[in-house]
C-alpha cells in the first residue's frame, strides 16, 4: 500500500511554514462541522494541528469523503499551511498560531466508534481503560509519561557509559534461591520435572560479574516477584541495576547522587545539594516512625515513656514505648475522626489510640489517669499549645513507631500539610542486618542474604544477631524508596556465618547458592551496588501516583491482564510436553 506519507509530525509546524505545501499523518481527535465547513483536529505522538476542508475550495468527490470522517479515523492529508484567525486560536495548542487548508485526503483506517472518549476519559474506570490499554496510550499524558520514560533510559545509559560501566545482560531463566518473595517458575520440557525461576533480581549474577573481573557492571533490568499485591506493585517491575568492585558505601552514594543530579536538572530543571542529608535507620524510626519519611512537612514523632512509665494508664504501663505526635490546630478533629484514626491505627497492629485535645481545657479519655505533673511533661514534651491534638501510640518499639509514622503521613494528607512543589530526597543508612520472624521462628535477612554487617558490628553476630547493623543504603525521595543498595559479603566465612543464622543448613546452603560459595573461594575483590526503582522514580518525574501509568502494559492489583487475558489455561498437550498435570485446588 502507498500512501501520503507524512512531512510533518503533528506538532511542530508554525508561521515560519505559512503558504508551506505539507503532508500530516495521524488520527482524527475530533471533527466539527461549521455551516459546511469541516474542522478536523489530527493528532499524532508530537501534538495537534488543526484541518481545514472547505466546500468551495475542494471536489464534490472529496468533500463526500470528509463527511464520511470520524473520531480515532487515521488519515493523511496533504495541504497548505496558512495563518489561523485570532478568534480561532486553541492556547493549549502547540500549533495555535496556523491550520492547514486540505488539497489532497486519504482515510487509511476506518474506526469503530471506541468504548470511550481518547480526549475526555478521566472518569472512566481503570478496569475499562485497562481492557483497551492500546487505546489509552493515545491520550496525551500517557504519551509523555512513556516519552520521558524513554529519556530516562538515555541519560542512565550516558551516564554510566562516560563512566566506563560495561552493560550486561543477565539471564532470564536462573535458579530458583527462594528467600523473600515467591519465585515465578518456570518448567522446562527438556529436564522433566525441573524448573527454571524468574529473577527477583540479578543479585547474583553482578556479583559473578565482580569476581569476574567486570568491575563496573550496569543493566536496565526487569525484575519477577510472585507476592500478593498492594495497590501500586506490579509483578514484573523494571531497575536500574549497579554493581562495582573495590569501592565502600561513600562511593556508591557519590555515584547515585551524580545520576539523581543529572536526572533533576533535565526533568526537575533544577540541580540538588549535594552531599544529600543523611539519616540512620534508628533515628529514621524514632523521628518519624518511618524507614522512608517523608520530609515536606513536620510533625516529628516525641517519645514520652519516661513520663509516662509511672503513671496509672495501664497501657502506657505496659508499653515498651509510647510514641506520638503533636497536630498544630488539630482541636477541629471531630469524635469520628478520631475514631476514624483510632481504627486506621489497628491495621498496624497498635491496640489502640490515645488523644489529648487542648482547648479552653484539656480533654482525653486517658486525662483521668494522669497525675498534673505527667500531663504538663507531655504537653511541653510536644510544645502544645491552645488548639493543637496530641495522638498516642503504646506498645512494643517497633509497633508504637510504624503505627505512629503511619498516622503521621495520614494526618498531613488529610489536612493537605505536603508541599507537592518541594522536593526531599536524602539517604537512610545502617539498617538492621537481621530481624527475628515469629511466623517462621528464625531470623531473616532484611535486605538480601549477601548484605555485609558494618565491621564494628560483626562480633554480634554470635551474640545478640538482631543488634548487627547492615551496609546497607535506601535513597529516599518525598516519602518513597526509589533506590537501595549494600555492600556485600566477599568472604566466604562471614558469608556461612549469615547462611547459619537465617536457618540455612551447609546442605542447603550448597543447595541454593553451591555456585555462587564456590566462586566466593577464587578470589573475591570487595564490591556493592545499587538498584533504582525505575518505575517508581519515572513515576515521580512525571508527577503521578500509580506506576502502571508509566508502564506501557501493566496488570492489575491481581496480577492479571485485562487486555490479552493472561494469566490464561494451557491445553492438555502443553502441559503433556511439560511432564505437567494439574491437580484440583484445595480450599
Amino acid at each position: 500500500m502507498t500512501f501520503l506519507k507524512r512531512t510533518h509530525t503533528c506538532g511542530e509546524l508554525r508561521l515560519s511554514e505559512n503558504e508551506k505545501t505539507v503532508v500530516l499523518n495521524g488520527w482524527v481527535n475530533k471533527r466539527r462541522d461549521l455551516g459546511g465547513v469541516i474542522f478536523l483536529d489530527l493528532r499524532d505522538r508530537f501534538g495537534i494541528t488543526q484541518v481545514v476542508i472547505n466546500p468551495e475550495n475542494v471536489s464534490s468527490d472529496f468533500y463526500e469523503k470528509a463527511k464520511t470522517i470520524r473520531s480515532e479515523f487515521v488519515i493523511a492529508v496533504c495541504g497548505k499551511v496558512g495563518k489561523r484567525p485570532e478568534i480561532g486560536k486553541n492556547t493549549e495548542m502547540l500549533t495555535r498560531e496556523i491550520e492547514v487548508y486540505a488539497e489532497q485526503l486519504e482515510i487509511l483506517s476506518v474506526a469503530e466508534v471506541t468504548p470511550f472518549e481518547i480526549s475526555n476519559c478521566e472518569n472512566v474506570s481503570e478496569e475499562l481503560k485497562l481492557k483497551y490499554r492500546y487505546l489509552e496510550l493515545r491520550t496525551q499524558k500517557l504519551k509523555e509519561n512513556l516519552v520521558l520514560r524513554s529519556e530516562y533510559y538515555s541519560i542512565v545509559r550516558n551516564y554510566f557509559n562516560s563512566l566506563s560501566f560495561v552493560e550486561v545482560e543477565t539471564p532470564i531463566l536462573m535458579k530458583s534461591t527462594p528467600e523473600g518473595a515467591r519465585d515465578f517458575l518456570v518448567p522446562s520440557r527438556i529436564h522433566h520435572g525441573k524448573f527454571y525461576a524468574l529473577p527477583q533480581s540479578p543479585q547474583t549474577y553482578k556479583q559473578l560479574l565482580m569476581i569476574g573481573g567486570i568491575d563496573k557492571y550496569f543493566q536496565i533490568v526487569k525484575c519477577f516477584r510472585d507476592e500478593d499485591l498492594r495497590a501500586d506493585r506490579q509483578p514484573e517491575f523494571s531497575q536500574v541495576d549497579v554493581e562495582m568492585s573495590f569501592v565502600e558505601e561513600i562511593d556508591l552514594q557519590n555515584l547515585t547522587e551524580g545520576l539523581m543530579n543529572e536526572l533533576f536538572k533535565v526533568f526537575r530543571k533544577k540541580e540538588l545539594e549535594l552531599p544529600l542529608q543523611r539519616i540512620t535507620y534508628k533515628e529514621a524510626m524514632r523521628r518519624f516512625g518511618s524507614d522512608k519519611p517523608d520530609l515536606r512537612f513536620g510533625m516529628e514523632l516525641i517519645e514520652i515513656t519516661q513520663f509516662v512509665k509511672n503513671s496509672d494508664f495501664e497501657v502506657f504501663k505496659n508499653a515498651e514505648t509510647v510514641t506520638g505526635f503533636c497536630v498544630k490546630g488539630g482541636e477541629i478533629f471531630s469524635r469520628k475522626k478520631l475514631d476514624e484514626l483510632t481504627d486506621y491505627a489497628k491495621k498496624f497492629k497498635a491496640k489502640g489510640l490515645a488523644y489529648i485535645k487542648i482547648g479552653e481545657e484539656i480533654v482525653s479519655p486517658i486525662k483521668k489517669y494522669l497525675s498534673e505533673e505527667v500531663l504538663e511533661n507531655i504537653l511541653s514534651s510536644f510544645d502544645a499549645q491552645k488548639g493543637d491534638l496530641i495522638l498516642l501510640v503504646a506498645d512494643k518499639e517497633s509497633v508504637a513507631q510504624t503505627c505512629s509514622g503511619a498516622l503521621r503521613l495520614k494526618v498531613a494528607k488529610d489536612l493537605n500539610l505536603i508541599d507537592e512543589s518541594k522536593d526531599s530526597i536524602f539517604w537512610v543508612v545502617e539498617f538492621p542486618l537481621l530481624e527475628f520472624s515469629e511466623e517462621e521462628n528464625r531470623y531473616v535477612a532484611c535486605h538480601h542474604p549477601f548484605t555485609a554487617p558494618l565491621s564494628e558490628d560483626v562480633f554480634l553476630m554470635e551474640t545478640s544477631p538482631e543488634k548487627v547493623r547492615a551496609r546497607a543504603y535506601d535513597l529516599v525521595w518525598n516519602g518513597n524508596e526509589v533506590a537501595g543498595g549494600s555492600i556485600r559479603i566477599h568472604q566466604n566465612d562471614v558469608q556461612r556465618k549469615l547462611f547459619d543464622l537465617i536457618g540455612l543448613t551447609e546442605e542447603e546452603a550448597r543447595e541454593k547458592f553451591g555456585f555462587f560459595l564456590d566462586a566466593l573461594k577464587f578470589g573475591t575483590p570487595p564490591h556493592g551496588g545499587i538498584a533504582f526503582g525505575l518505575d517508581r522514580q519515572v513515576a515521580l518525574f512525571c508527577g503521578v501516583e500509580q506506576i502502571r501509568d508509566v508502564i506501557a502494559f501493566p496488570k492489575t492489583v491481581s496480577a492479571s491482564s485485562l487486555m490479552d487475558g493472561s494469566p490464561s489455561t494451557v491445553t492438555e498437550e502443553q502441559l503433556g510436553l511439560l511432564g505437567l498435570e494439574l491437580k484440583q485446588k484445595t480450599t
